[in-house]
């Protein structure tokens, strides 16, 4: 395959053009072309509808109550400024609505050390903005001609990079906003990620069911994968070491491919029991969480060498009401995120896999979601053409999650492996006493006998989570 011709940083207007990973263009089968686009996202063609609320009169965790209707422009207008909003007592979870986008809001990042966002839009643009107040500082141009579904930056925060239906992935300098290169390919383009160390993108095809590394400085392909996956990627990402690929699809499928040897390591079918709409690693790299439309997400044991059969899973249920449609870890692995189709943000104790809070407030999907690297803020964006940026520094001690924690009966305990703090039933009558936090025991359950520091019976009778949780078999 001949090797995508590099773009001239002082003419952005300029584009390099791919090679056809799979069929030619003008090859594709009659009418398989709408049906992947259309199915990837529940229609996620579809430009924003008109608000009939205000976003500013909702209340993020009004739970029972339904959201005031609108008022006419003639006797109601959105405030000029943006302001911090407070909760209802119980929650005390500040908000702060970040509006910009004309439709919906596809991707969003943090970066810059946290002081600044990243988002793209159905609106055909990537934008920049400050955390502090809430402002736009930068559209980045030369922009797409169509909707963007995904963006990703560098750890360094030096780049940024988008994929659209324009069929093009596309490059900037975030200082200076500069395009640095456009590659353009023959089909339809769903996801996008930079390599942790900033040298590959891969990029996840519709049509074509595979993907694409490629040299993000020569821009030059180091791989084509022809249909890695049996229907549409929705989801595709590296680890923290730059070395694997994560890829989750329509077709219920997770496959891990290693950049070195140009093999699949892993290959897990039917890892769920709808479409697959997203996939994390944790920090560590031994564990991939993946979100799906049958309203869970799972937690894997990737870890080459310690995955058997179907592999060590924890499935996080009764988070969400609808689809779920994004998932993010923090940093240190200690609470996990993920955003649905039935509007609500929820943050999940990993320990133990329940959900410590929902977030409530977005007017429609939310699509993406995002964790500071200081654990204290959670990023937000959705097909109400919205992102909303929430202060949890105090989740722990606010009221709600107090009497939650008391409601479950549970206390905390220190993991006798890796010292993490992880929480149990006062109540639980098991007669196996749990020592080791979730990921210690998922990882153990994982291990080669030989190896595994755990007893048979331990490995026959695994642990069970708390009622919002369960262990898959």
């Amino acid at each position: 395959m001949a090797s995508p011709r590099r773009c001239s940083p002082t003419a952005p207007d300029r584009e390099c053009k791919l090679p056809p990973p799979s069929a030619p263009a003008g090859e594709y089968p009659p009418g398989k072309l709408s049906w992947g686009t259309l199915a990837r996202a529940l229609g996620r063609f579809r430009l924003s509808i008109p608000h009939t609320r205000l976003l500013a009169t909702l209340d993020p965790l009004a739970l029972d109550r339904e959201p005031p209707l609108q008022l006419s422009p003639e006797k109601q207008q959105m405030p000029e400024k943006l302001i911090w909003g407070d909760q209802e007592p119980l929650s005390k979870i500040p908000f702060k609505i970040l509006s910009g986008h004309e439709h919906a809001v596809s991707t969003c990042h943090f970066c810059v050390d946290d002081t600044k966002l990243l988002s793209g839009s159905h609106d055909c643009t990537v934008k920049l903005w400050d955390a502090v107040d809430g402002s736009v500082v930068r559209n980045f141009e030369h922009r797409p001609k169509a909707p963007v579904v995904e963006c990703s930056i560098t750890a360094d925060s030096s780049r940024v990079i988008a994929a659209s239906y324009d069929k093009t992935v596309r490059a900037w300098d975030l200082e200076t906003g500069k395009l640095l290169w456009k590659v353009r390919y023959d089909t339809f383009i769903v996801s996008c990620k930079f390599s942790p160390d900033g040298k590959y993108v891969v990029s996840g095809f519709d049509v074509d069911h595979g993907i694409c590394i490629m040299d993000a400085e020569n821009i030059t392909t180091v791989s084509v994968i022809k249909d890695h996956h049996t229907r549409t990627i929705t989801s595709c990402c590296f680890d923290p070491d730059s070395q694997r690929v994560a890829s989750v699809s329509l077709d219920r499928c997770i496959k891990i491919w290693d950049v070195t040897s140009q093999a699949t390591l892993l290959t897990i079918t039917k890892a769920h029991s709808n479409a697959i709409s997203n996939c994390c690693f944790t920090f560590s790299g031994h564990f991939l969480c993946t979100s799906s439309w049958d309203k869970n997400l799972k937690i894997w044991n990737v870890h080459t060498g310690e995955f058997r059969n179907r592999g060590a899973c924890v499935t996080l249920m009764q988070g969400h009401e609808g689809s779920v449609s994004s998932c993010h870890f923090a940093r240190d692995s200690s609470f996990l995120i993920s955003g649905g189709f039935d509007r609500t943000v929820a943050i999940w104790d990993v320990a133990e896999g329940y959900r410590k809070l929902s977030l409530k407030g977005h007017n429609d999907w939310v699509m993406d979601v995002a964790i500071s690297n200081n654990k204290k803020w959670i990023l937000s964006a959705s097909k109400d053409t919205t992102m909303r940026l929430w202060n949890i520094e105090e989740i722990d001690q606010i009221p709600l999650v107090i009497k939650y924690k008391k409601a479950m009966g549970l206390k905390v305990k220190q993991c006798e492996r890796c010292d993490r703090p992880f929480s149990i039933f006062k109540s639980d009558t098991s007669s196996e006493v749990f020592t080791q936090c979730v990921f210690c025991r998922i990882d153990t359950r994982g291990l080669p006998a030989e190896t595994s520091s755990s007893s048979s019976s331990e490995r026959e009778n695994l642990p069970r989570l708390p009622p919002r949780g369960s262990q898959d078999d």
